[in-house]
C-alpha cells in the first residue's frame, strides 16, 4: 500500500509533505481542509480528533505532525535521522521545543493577521504574541551561532520540524531580522528544493 497523507499545504500537513519530498518517497496526498473536511464521519473514522495531518503507511495510521516526521525519518532514513541516541534525543527535544515555545504564539499572529475574518482580527493580540516570541527567538539565535544546523552537522529532521513551525513567521509578517543566526538558518532550510516542492502541492 502506498503512503497516504491527509491534509493541505495551508495546515500542519506541510511539514509532513516536506519530509516526504526530502525522502523522495512516492505518496498520495488527500487534500483534506481543516474544519471543512475533518468533521465528516468518514474522516473521523481515520482520526477521531478531527485534525490533519494523518499518515497511513501500510497498516499504520499515525497522527500528530511531529510524530509523523520522526517516524518517517527513522523508517526511511536518508540522512535525516542521526545515528547516535544522543542526537536522536536532540531531534525530539527541538521538535517539542518548536511546538511548545513558538507554535501557539505564531498561530495567534496568523489568526489575527490572516486567518480570521477581518472584523474579528485583533492586532493587539498579534503584537502580544510577537513580543512573546522574542525570548524563544533569542534562544535559537544564540544556539545557532557558528552552526549551520541544530545538530551541528548535516540538515536533519530537527531542522525540518523546527523550520516548518518558524516559517509561519514570514506568513504572519513577523520580522526575524534582529536574529541573524535564526534568519540565516531559516532561509537555508526553506530554500531547499524539497520545501519548494511541498509548497507547490494543494
Amino acid at each position: 500500500m502506498a503512503i497516504k497523507i491527509y491534509g493541505v499545504v495551508r495546515s500542519r500537513a506541510l511539514r509532513c509533505l516536506w519530509m516526504l519530498e526530502e525522502l523522495g518517497l512516492p505518496y498520495e496526498q488527500v487534500p483534506i481542509v481543516p474544519r471543512e473536511g475533518t468533521r465528516t464521519p468518514d474522516f473521523l473514522k481515520i482520526n477521531p480528533n478531527g485534525h490533519v495531518p494523518v499518515l497511513q503507511d501500510g497498516n499504520l495510521t499515525l497522527i500528530e505532525s511531529m510524530a509523523i516526521n520522526l517516524y518517517l525519518a527513522m523508517k526511511y532514513n536518508k540522512g535525516l535521522w542521526p545515528a547516535s541516541v544522543e542526537d536522536q534525543a536532540r531531534c525530539a527535544q527541538w521538535s517539542f521545543w518548536g511546538m511548545m515555545e513558538t507554535e501557539a504564539h505564531l498561530l495567534a499572529v496568523l489568526r489575527n493577521r490572516l486567518l480570521l475574518p477581518e472584523n474579528e482580527r485583533d492586532e493587539a493580540k498579534a503584537k502580544e504574541a510577537v513580543q512573546a516570541l522574542q525570548a524563544p527567538f533569542r534562544v535559537i539565535n544564540d544556539f545557532l551561532a557558528g552552526k549551520t544546523s541544530l545538530l551541528g552537522g548535516a540538515f536533519s529532521v530537527a531542522d525540518l520540524n523546527v523550520a516548518s513551525v518558524l516559517n509561519w513567521a514570514s506568513r504572519g509578517k513577523v520580522d526575524v531580522g534582529a536574529y541573524p543566526n535564526l534568519e540565516r538558518w531559516l532561509g537555508a532550510c526553506t530554500a531547499r528544493p524539497a520545501f519548494k516542492a511541498a509548497l507547490a502541492k494543494k
